[in-house]
């Protein structure tokens, strides 16, 4: 936005823009999806150019470690086509506005309805990944939302060309130019988290810091988790072969990830047979690991000490088991029961995504009741954790709180509903007419039999 033009201004354009359209049909949301992909296309290697500037700064490769190097570069592996993909299946979605989840007939001609809607203007900062832009664009368009966007720094020139394509898209369509707008100052975002008059909901990407300063920072409501401290346990029952598959990809698949594994949880029983081969299998991989006395022991007494041995294990202290290492580093403890284990992740875990391997029906079934996390996976991979995986199209991102949305967010994340009452009789309803006595009439609250509200 132009330096002219202040939070409060922006805001407000932002609430505006969110009422008018939501008198439009759904196909025009659909219809903006379709054009903002044409114009992403149509701008690859001037976006592709700017990453690559943004990439080689010399102020961003002093500051920045290996993992948010990875997250900024839009140009690795399939991410690009992922996000132009993730913008298409998001249109191909089922509109999760007017979706009717409760219906009671109160009397004759009184109907009530629970009909989902958009929760309005959403506030997105987020950190190094400049794909995050599209993403949630796609999300809130879809889902009927307005939202303001604020990248990190570190992608300025690329979130900027972003940000440039969508508007360019939203102008060939009769949704309000001011339907998605970007920011690039922080100040603006200060001054943006005390206007909960027009902001409806805060979505924070990032790190803990981050997070935690926004959670500090506003009366906002805010969606997120602020740190991805996953576990993989590995039960007494464990299979080695899906051990040692499961957690090396777990690890290794996208180590900066919030939703790749930082910590390894060995049952003593397996110290001798599935630890050897799996800790084996993450060495080959490059992966560090930092091991409590047990598991260390039981590597240290191989008769061939595995080759890394030397330079890649070595001992964990107390707050190995607090960080997120967001590299080839995992944390690695030996434990005696599952139940130790559920206790170890509850107490440690940053409730995102937990996993345990197991060849048992009830183990499994305690680990998944048990573990106080969004996500709990049997003999499956962390990194399952994400909205594109699940179906959604993709996510506004991770919520590891408890009301409303939780693990990845998608489309029916970003709605909330309302109740449509209307009375269908001659001279309208009253509450008068209702109650205890003569003359008064009860309440009927039949079911009525329909998804979609009839006018």
């Amino acid at each position: 936005m132009g330096s002219d033009i202040t939070a409060e201004e922006i805001a407000k354009a932002a609430k505006v823009a969110f009422e008018e359209s939501q008198l439009f049909p759904a196909t025009v949301r659909i219809d903006a999806l379709a054009k903002i992909r044409q114009q992403l296309e149509a701008n690859k290697a001037e976006i592709f150019a700017a990453n690559k500037l943004d990439m080689e700064s010399r102020s961003m490769q002093e500051r920045c470690r290996t993992a948010m190097m990875k997250r900024l570069d839009l140009g690795k592996g399939d991410k690009w086509d992922s996000m132009l993909k993730g913008v298409q299946d998001v249109a191909d979605l089922p509109d999760p506005t007017g979706v009717v989840s409760y219906t009671s007939q109160l009397d004759d001609d009184l109907e009530l309805y629970r009909v989902s809607c958009p929760i309005g203007v959403l506030l997105v900062i987020f950190e190094a990944r400049p794909e995050v832009v599209v993403n949630i664009a796609a999300l809130a368009i879809k889902s009927g939302n307005a939202a303001i966007l604020k990248g990190g720094k570190e992608s300025n020139h690329t979130t900027h060309l972003l940000a440039k394509a969508i508007s360019q898209g939203l102008s060939q369509t009769s949704l309000p130019s001011t339907y998605v707008q970007a920011i690039q100052t922080r100040a603006e975002v200060s001054a943006l988290l005390d206007l909960d008059r027009y902001i409806d909901l805060v979505i924070p990407r990032g790190g803990n810091s981050l997070v935690k300063a926004i959670q500090n920072s506003t009366r906002i409501p805010v969606m997120g988790h602020a740190d991805g401290l996953c576990h993989v346990y590995l039960d007494e029952s464990a299979d080695s072969q899906k051990a040692v598959r499961v957690v090396v990809d777990s690890k290794t698949d996208y180590p900066s990830a919030c939703n790749a594994a930082e910590t390894l949880i060995v049952h003593t029983s397996l110290l001798n047979t599935v630890w050897q081969e799996v800790a084996q299998a993450l060495l080959a991989a490059d992966v560090h690991l930092l091991c409590d006395s047990h598991a260390l022991s039981a590597l240290a007494s191989l008769p061939n000490v595995p080759e890394r041995f030397s330079s890649h294990v070595h001992s964990s202290t107390e707050s190995s088991y607090s960080v997120e290492h967001l590299d080839l580093t995992i944390s690695v403890i030996a434990l005696p029961s599952l139940h130790s284990a559920i206790q170890f992740i509850n107490s440690h875990s940053s409730h995102h995504t937990d996993s345990i391997i197991t060849e048992s029906e009830r183990a499994a079934s305690t680990f998944c009741k048990g573990v106080d996390s969004a996500g709990t996976f049997v003999n499956a991979s962390t990194r399952f954790a994400d909205g594109f995986r699940y179906g959604f199209g993709t996510e506004v991102g991770i919520s590891t709180g408890r009301i409303h949305a939780r693990g990845p967010v998608g489309l029916e994340g970003l709605v909330t509903y309302k109740y449509i009452l209307r009375s269908k009789a001659e001279r309208g309803h009253t509450v008068g007419e209702f109650g205890v006595g003569e003359g008064k009439k009860s309440f009927k609250h039949a079911a009525i039999a329909t998804t979609s509200v009839p006018f």
